[in-house]
């Protein structure tokens, strides 16, 4: 009996030693695994982790920690302020302007989306770490090439004009000071005044100043910059600060700011750099313009002004997206002939005016563009008019079409006539997306339809498709 307990413990003592060699085996092959990673491989891990994740991960061992600090790694940031304070996570104000204080030398790329403040007390904090985030930036001379601050609203009652003022005057300081390498600048919906705007702007052109010869802004978007209520096409000033920025190749701006002295000012500015720099220059090659019900678009542009920007600028290409216009009258005064439209987006809410109809858009006014749309999105409350025909023609006619959005009452048999259409007529149309609006709760029966239509079709493998039928609320 002894001498079998002796062996079972020997035999124990050797079932133990073997099992901790093959963890200690085990464990050096997993971490010889991590070790035969090339950095390029551990960069593009560390990428998707969160700040909290990169800093436990820099502890692992001295060549993580050594990765962690390469500058790839922190180049790009955003940031969603919303002036709100948890208990649960750091506030804005220190997480934001400790980011730049210690890896603002990083920095090349920027975003900072607001959400808009519905008290003084949330407009405090967001002017607050606003502010000591811009001035963390100017003093660590962060190398910012993009700088992106969307939904600020000063024109909402809860900033005041006090912390308005100061807000502006700090996105001055920091254009003046701060970095001198931007090439991006978005400001969308900053809804500034229009004196604060203009210095703004005047701002902007000082920046590119301090860049030139050596490089120039390339990319301006100015959507909802001023205030809604603004007619800004009346101003001059606005040509005459758009004009100085001569190095510019995508601008997109609110369609209040349109106007015949605009379009000849970028036209005047593009011949400019053309002589200065020959064909080796930088021109205006995307043009994008946002048009709401809620703003100024009822002004008259001619056709004249338009054709001799394109003329200028032959490779212009020009992105419009309308909200809640729907009347022929004011469709017809915005979309000229002469505008080289890529790119059409539109959301319609219906009334009972009898020129808020779809019909003409699609019969007589896209069809201008045949040769040159690329990008359709429709979002129609058509309940009370057919519009299968019309979008079927429109359609069949666009030679360039390549990406097709709709959301509208429809035929189901619709969408068998569509796909019929890309399968044999338009091999470019490669994106196609179809909602069909239905006042039907129970859409049970419809799916069933939409299947058994779509069902005998092949698709290639190139084509992006789908359909979906979906209640109207």
């Amino acid at each position: 009996m002894e001498e079998y307990e002796d062996r079972l413990s020997e035999d124990d003592c050797t079932s133990s030693d073997d099992w901790r060699e093959e963890t200690m085996y085990l464990d050096t092959e997993e971490i010889g695994e991590w070790e035969m990673l090339p950095d390029v491989c551990l960069l593009h891990i560390f990428k998707y982790l969160s700040d909290g994740d990169r800093s436990r991960a820099s502890l692992v061992c001295h060549h993580w920690h050594k990765i962690m600090r390469l500058p790839c790694l922190w180049r790009c940031r955003s940031f969603h302020l919303s002036g709100r304070l948890s208990k649960y996570k750091q506030s804005e104000h220190l997480s934001t302007v400790s980011y730049a204080d210690n890896l603002g030398v990083f920095l090349e790329s920027l975003e900072v989306t607001v959400c808009p403040p519905r008290s003084v007390v949330l407009a405090q904090r967001l002017h607050n770490t606003i502010c000591g985030l811009l001035n963390t930036l100017v003093r660590v001379r962060a190398p910012l090439k993009s700088l992106s601050i969307v939904r600020l609203e000063l024109d909402r009652s809860s900033w005041g004009q006090g912390l308005r003022n100061t807000l502006v005057n700090k996105l001055i300081y920091f254009l003046l000071e701060g970095p001198s390498r931007l090439k991006n600048i978005c400001l969308i919906r900053i809804r500034t005044e229009t004196q604060q705007g203009l210095e703004l702007l005047s701002a902007i052109v000082q920046n590119q100043r301090n860049l030139s010869p050596f490089c120039s802004l390339s990319s301006l978007d100015l959507r909802g910059f001023f205030s809604a209520t603004v007619p800004n096409q009346l101003n001059r000033s606005i040509p005459q600060t758009l004009q100085k920025l001569q190095g510019l190749t995508h601008l997109a701006l609110s369609y209040s700011w349109l106007s015949d002295e605009l379009l000849l000012a970028l036209s005047e500015s593009i011949r400019a750099r053309r002589v200065n720099y020959g064909r080796d220059g930088n021109f205006l090659e995307s043009f994008s313009l946002y048009c709401t019900q809620n703003e100024p678009h009822q002004q008259v542009v001619y056709g004249y002004s338009w054709a001799t920007l394109v003329s200028s600028s032959p490779d212009l290409k020009v992105r419009l997206t309308l909200e809640q216009i729907v009347d022929t009258h004011e469709l017809v005064r915005i979309l000229l002939p002469e505008i080289p439209l890529v790119e059409y987006n539109m959301t319609a809410f219906y009334s009972i005016d009898e020129n808020c109809s779809a019909k003409p858009l699609l019969q007589t006014i896209l069809p201008w563009y045949r040769h040159s749309l690329q990008n359709l999105t429709l979002d129609l409350s058509n309940c009370s008019e057919s519009l299968d025909d019309e979008l079927l023609e429109l359609v069949n006619v666009c030679e360039c079409l390549v990406d097709l959005r709709v959301w509208a009452f429809l035929e189901i048999s619709t969408v068998s006539r569509l796909l019929h259409i890309r399968m044999t007529k338009r091999m470019s149309l490669n994106k196609i997306k179809v909602r069909i609006y239905t006042m039907v709760e129970n859409i049970e029966e419809q799916e069933d339809q939409l299947m058994e239509i779509l069902s005998p079709f092949c698709y290639p493998p190139e084509l992006q498709f789908l359909a979906v039928i979906c209640p109207y609320i």
